[in-house]
């Protein structure tokens, strides 16, 4: 294995910790720190607790991770269409 390989895990984020980094529990039971990916901020892919993630995981390092892909998550409702704010008529 060369050291640009990475390993690749499916698993669900438990916790939202500062500074943009998560708790995720990969699906074989085992919890690391992962952070998002920098397109993933880049275009600003929001991350929940209980979302579904892909993480790639260094294999020098397998306590830490980067988020690289979000699922959607189609049993979650979406939300309502952004209302429009009436402005004030300002008179003078």
């Amino acid at each position: 294995m060369s050291k640009e390989d990475l390993l690749e895990f499916d698993g669900t984020v438990t916790e939202v910790l500062p500074d943009g980094n998560f708790r995720v529990k990969l699906d074989n039971e085992h919890e690391l720190l992962a952070y998002m990916s920098g397109k993933m901020r880049k275009f600003r892919i929001r991350t929940g607790v209980g979302d579904r993630v892909v993480i790639e995981v260094s294999p020098y390092d397998l306590n830490r991770g980067r988020i690289n892909f979000r699922h959607k998550d189609t049993n979650r409702p979406m939300g309502s269409p952004p209302t429009r704010r009436q402005q004030s008529v300002r008179r003078r």
